[in-house]
């Protein structure tokens, strides 16, 4: 077989095992495999053991840490210095949202500030792409420099087929906000069922009051969707607007599982919510995967995206 008619040669960080090896499990690639520690400063070792010259590779690894986004840096800057053919960097979470876009004068954009890093790694013989999963904001995908393809894949076929699982047909697909009101009004369309939003007020830059519904939720399942769970602070703020408008049972989807400041004990004990669907685009999802939180898994979308990038193009 020529190399160009190799498998992709498959490396992850450490915080993304799990994809990576549910990745494998498809038999469609080939395992790379890396010894990385950490000495005793701090300062990280990292060696690529297998072969990897005129090979086609991807790299699994999220920016959920500045310590993260290095270690994806690290490594993709080497597979390139060790001569693969094409990279490709797979970011299923791609961080730094909250600092987006500036709204002050002075403000650094850190998403746009680690994506100029990201871009900075060497290009490889036939190009560089990176990957991402539902990002924040659609921008974001612009931010990259330096001739990198961007691809940005959307879970809405797993976000469906988890609100069916959830709820059938009968159903009201809702936001936390207006914000978020125009995509979930998209994705209840393609599901045929309506969608609902709430009105807010912000009292302070930490401080929101719901004003009002914009549809009529009583004896409805809600399921409500956003793009991550943080603390968790607007979900639960949004689920008590529509129990107290006389909605039945609540659901939520997120694609993102941060899970910070105990945010599914705070979701639980709050009585309002059945069950949470996330992916597993974020690590901290993985230690909370049970009866409340069901997990599904990117990796299909993941996998799909690869051999379809990898077909020729007439």
């Amino acid at each position: 077989m020529s190399p160009m008619q190799d498998r992709i040669i498959l490396f992850a960080t450490r915080n993304y095992v799990h994809l990576y090896r549910n990745l494998l499990a498809t038999g469609n690639y080939e395992q790379g495999a890396l010894a990385t520690h950490t000495f005793p400063d701090g300062e990280c070792y990292y060696r690529i053991l297998s072969y990897v010259e005129y090979k086609e590779a991807a790299l699994i690894g999220g920016t959920i840490s500045d310590n993260e986004t290095l270690e994806l840096y690290d490594i993709a800057c080497g597979l390139v210095e060790y001569g693969v053919r094409k990279l490709n960097l797979v970011i299923p979470f791609y961080g730094y949202a909250t600092m987006e876009r500036s709204t002050k004068v002075g403000e650094i954009v850190m998403a746009k500030t680690r994506a100029r890093l990201l871009s900075a790694v060497p290009q490889a013989y036939f190009g560089n792409r990176v990957i991402c999963i539902d990002l924040h904001a659609e921008g974001i995908s612009h931010y990259f420099e330096g001739g990198i393809r961007t691809v940005h894949l959307y879970a809405k076929p797993l976000i469906i087929k988890a609100a069916r699982q959830l709820a059938g047909d009968d159903f009201i697909l809702a936001s936390t906000d207006a914000g978020r009101a125009k995509w979930v009004e998209s994705l209840a369309n393609d599901m045929h069922v309506p969608a609902a939003f709430v009105y807010k007020k912000r009292i302070s830059g930490s401080e929101t009051h719901i004003t009002g519904i914009n549809a009529d939720v009583k004896n409805k399942n809600i399921i409500i969707y956003d793009d991550m769970i943080r603390t968790g602070g607007s979900i639960l703020q949004a689920a008590r607007a529509y129990k107290q408008a006389g909605a039945k049972q609540i659901f939520v989807i997120a694609t993102h599982g941060l899970f910070s400041n105990n945010a599914v004990s705070r979701l639980q004990q709050s009585g309002l919510i059945e069950r949470i669907v996330v992916t597993d685009t974020h690590p901290n999802a993985l230690q909370f995967a049970g009866e409340f939180v069901h997990l599904v898994s990117v990796a299909e979308l993941v996998n799909e995206t690869l051999l379809a990038l990898g077909r020729p193009q007439f």
